[in-house]
Order: C-alpha cells, then structure tokens, then sequence
C-alpha cells in the first residue's frame, strides 16, 4: 500500500506540468486588449514580444477557431495554447501550435459548450525557448 501510495506521488508529480504549466517568465496582455474583437499584444520581460490571435471573431463556441501566435525578440521552439474555463472546470484543452515560419506558429482549436451558456476563459500561451517557459495569460468571455 506504501508503494502504491509513493508511486501514486510520482507520477502525479511528472504529470502536474499537463494540468498546472509551469512557467520561468510571466507576462501580461496590453491593457484594454479584447480577443472578441482584435489581436492583443503582449510585451514580455526580456524585451520580446508575442501576438495572439483567434479567429472567427466573435469568438464562437464549438466552432472551429484559426488561432496564431506571432513572436519577435525570441526563438520558440514549442508554443501551445492552454484554454481553461475561469470559473468551471471545463476538462484539459491544450493545442501545440504549428511552426508557419521562424516568427510565428498556427493551428486550429475549439471551445466546448458550458451549460451556463457562456464562459469567461484564460487563454494562455505557452512558449518554451532553448532557456526559458514563458506563459501568456489572456482573459475573453465567450457565448455572452
């Protein structure tokens, strides 16, 4: 029981990066940016910059979305898209973007149906380089 107990724990441990991403390098959308309606823009610490975009606008639910993620000022060599519901648990929904060209990455993604019939969600970019994982929280109400 002991073991299982401590495997249990160790798996749970190599596994918490999935649901919980950790991240070196935190960095806040522009103020005022809204996904509904425009790209929103992201300065980050060490100088560089991220882009994020989702399309259609507005933002449907259970339709598929176009998003991209154009970046200057860093090499990523992995970015995914991490969507949680802020105040429901909505289940693990993370896409790993394409590389389009060295500045930027693409892929396609969609937002089930909440019950409540809409949903304030955290969209966050996860960017990993050769030295750090950056995450890039944006907030957007869908379904409203």
């Amino acid at each position: 029981m002991l073991a299982l107990l401590i495997a249990i724990g160790i798996a749970g441990h190599h596994a918490s990066p999935l649901l919980l991403p950790k991240s070196d390098i935190k960095a806040s959308p522009e103020p005022g940016c809204d996904l509904q309606r425009q790209a929103c823009a992201a300065i980050l610490p060490e100088g560089g910059r991220i882009v994020l975009s989702i399309a259609p606008r507005p933002i449907p639910i259970l339709t598929p979305l176009q998003v991209e993620v154009a970046h200057s000022g860093l090499k990523a060599n992995r970015i995914e898209l991490d969507f949680v519901g802020e105040t429901m648990n909505m289940g693990y929904n993370r896409v790993e973007l394409t590389a389009v060209d060295t500045d930027r990455h693409a892929g396609g993604a969609s937002l089930p149906v909440c019950v409540s019939g809409g949903m304030n969600w955290i969209v966050t970019v996860l960017i990993e380089t050769d030295r750090h994982r950056i995450a890039v929280p944006y907030r957007v109400a869908v379904g409203y």
